[in-house]
């Protein structure tokens, strides 16, 4: 997470309207500069009044004027109950409403007709919604760093506000790795495989609301790829910086893993991480820039992804939300490795068990492609009969 404290604070904020800013995190804290609701009004459609004028056994009063919602109502009179809708606003002088099916007769009279109504007891406050009940004004609505939903944008809607400052998204540089890799489109010739990664982890990265520039497919060069980092990574002009170098591919310990070449003799370490698939990570900076390191296989990056980079982001940065996390039960009995925590794809199903997706290879993308949960086998696990619960996240 500290990696990335630099470059959300960097980045800078701009001014959206509410909707532009959906997905985005607030920049500033804000404050209600109203009161939610502005006025006591009514919860129910019935009759506003005095609750002090009705003994214990009722009492009929006369029916005044209606009450829609959006006026301004008169006064209670003594001796009077008030229709009144849900939402209007309550009278002077009432102080709470009894629902239309409690009244005799229970409907409401046509106006400008003398009415009496027969009312139940009441006490003071049924009914009734309170002026800043839900929040007061000046009171603190949402803070700095909140993940905009629908339901965040409603409430500052609800505030009378239009626009909001959010944090500007952070610019990251994707990099896909490898001799054998071929851009979607092109002609596929013997040994060649086309690139999934790049696409599965700029959808990724933009759901998660990141700017993403892709720079094509490098190739097992070192050279060349340290060339192609340092254009990005050492440009002096701002909108053409990177706060974030992801790469994929090239960061095993074999013979021609071109990422671990090229970062030789900088502030990058490649280190193995006990989890399966994803085994093989790098981490570090590249001429200042944060700089990480994900796996060749798409399962594997995306899993890198989804464990590492998501949960820091919406940490530091505020945005994307974390996913949702359940306890199912396994629909099927797995096994998981000795010292590895295995994340496996399943589907979270409608009787709420969870049903595995392929098995643990870190290729099987059409196994990924059916699933809607990361199923977390942790470390100390090696084997869960069916029925036994597991954490998922949500997809």
């Amino acid at each position: 997470m500290e990696l990335l404290a630099g470059p959300s604070a960097a980045r800078g904020t701009e001014r959206l309207p509410l909707l532009d800013a959906l997905g985005r995190a607030l920049a500033v804290d804000v404050h209600a500069p109203l009161s939610l609701p502005p006025f006591a009004n009514s919860q129910m459609d019935g009759f506003a009044v005095n609750s002090a004028e009705i003994p214990d056994d009722g009492a009929e009063l006369w029916v005044a004027d209606p009450v829609p919602a959006g006026t301004a109502p008169d006064a209670l009179k003594p001796g009077f109950a008030i229709p009144i809708m849900t939402g209007a606003m309550i009278p002077v002088g009432a102080d709470a409403v009894i629902p239309i099916e409690r009244a005799v007769p229970d409907s409401f009279p046509k106006p400008n007709t003398d009415a009496v109504v027969r009312l139940p007891h009441t006490t003071a406050g049924s009914y009734v919604r309170p002026a800043g009940s839900d929040i007061a004004e000046g009171a603190l609505a949402l803070h700095a760093g909140t993940c905009l939903g629908p339901a965040q944008v409603g409430l500052m809607a609800a505030l009378g506000l239009t626009a909001v400052e959010v944090r500007k998204p952070l610019r990251v540089l994707l990099v896909t790795t490898g001799d054998e890799v071929v851009e979607p489109g092109r002609e596929l010739t013997d040994g060649k495989i086309y690139d999934s990664n790049g696409t599965l982890l700029e959808a990724a990265m933009r759901q998660a609301g990141l700017e993403v520039m892709r720079s094509g497919i490098s190739d097992d060069d070192p050279d060349a790829l340290l060339a192609l980092l340092r254009r990005h990574a050492g440009s002096g002009d701002q909108s053409g910086s990177v706060d974030l170098i992801v790469t994929t591919g090239g960061v095993s310990k074999g013979a021609y893993e071109v990422v671990r070449q090229a970062m030789a003799g900088h502030h990058v370490e490649f280190v193995p991480v006990a989890m399966q698939p994803g085994g093989p990570q790098g981490i570090g900076r590249f001429m200042g820039v944060p700089f990480l390191g994900f796996p060749g296989n798409p399962v594997s990056c995306l899993v890198s992804f989804e464990m590492f980079l998501r949960p820091a982001l919406s940490a530091v940065h505020g945005t994307p939300a974390p996913r949702p996390v359940h306890r199912a039960p396994l629909a099927e009995a797995v096994t998981s490795p000795s010292g590895k925590h295995q994340v496996r794809r399943g589907t979270l199903l409608p009787d709420g068990s969870v049903r595995m997706e392929g098995g643990a290879g870190s290729h099987l993308v059409h196994a990924l492609a059916r699933a809607n949960a990361l199923v977390q086998l942790p470390v100390d696990v090696t084997e869960l009969a069916a029925g036994a619960e597991v954490e998922v996240w949500m997809l």
